[in-house]
């Protein structure tokens, strides 16, 4: 019986250090989960803008891709026209 008192008490001695330390663990880790999430909002907004960029430079290679092909057709015409001549 002693020696259960003694083991309760030593068991419940660790377990309020151990939540003293948790409160102040706790603490520290939501900060960094506090940091992280800024983090994180500053990686989605500069992969939001990359996106855009990706966008535009599609689009303009796209439009680059029809003018070059306008200019080939064109001058496959002329080739043409000045083969049959």
């Amino acid at each position: 019986m002693m020696n259960a008192t003694k083991l309760s008490i030593v068991l419940l001695s660790a377990g309020l250090t151990v939540g003293c330390a948790s409160k102040s663990d706790l603490s520290a880790l939501q900060t960094q989960v506090d940091g992280l999430k800024a983090e994180i909002s500053s990686v989605k907004s500069t992969a939001d803008e990359a996106l855009s960029a990706a966008t535009s430079a599609d689009a303009a290679a796209r439009r680059a891709a029809a003018a070059a092909e306008e200019v080939n057709a064109k001058l496959d015409r002329g080739f043409r026209k000045g083969a049959m001549k």
